[in-house]
């Protein structure tokens, strides 16, 4: 496994990620590392990133990582994601870190942290179909 190339470069591999402003400074052997400033479009009426931002960083970090251990014609798709909120973010920078926990035949499972200044904001578990 692991021998799928994972492009860091911005708006080379996910244009929904690019549109958030979503940037991977690393991703190899079932871990991802991606980051986003917020910015004044991101927030929702009550001046705090939007929950969805937040989530969508879970999201694609978890295929991200996935990806980075997929064997070459392997592909993934998200089952489910539950995820946890626990500070509100206004300014600043996120990073979500994702890794893999467990990786079966068909289907893995993946567990996101993101932070804003170093401080757990959010946790997300999701499960990936792998086919």
């Amino acid at each position: 496994m692991g021998d799928k190339k994972f492009s860091l470069k911005p708006k080379s591999f996910n244009p929904f990620g690019d549109l958030l402003g979503l940037s991977f400074s690393m991703c190899q052997a079932g871990q991802s590392l991606c980051k986003l400033e917020v910015a004044d479009h991101l927030l929702n009426p009550h001046q705090v990133v939007h929950g969805g931002v937040i989530y969508s960083m879970a999201d694609t970090g978890m295929g991200a990582a996935l990806y980075s251990d997929l064997a070459q014609g392997e592909s993934c798709t998200t089952i489910e994601i539950k995820m946890s909120y626990f500070k509100p973010v206004t300014a600043g920078q996120l990073i979500c870190e994702t890794k893999i926990i467990n990786r079966g035949r068909k289907v893995a499972t993946m567990e996101s942290e993101i932070k804003n200044n170093e401080q757990l904001v959010a946790k997300a578990t999701g499960t990936f179909y792998i086919y």
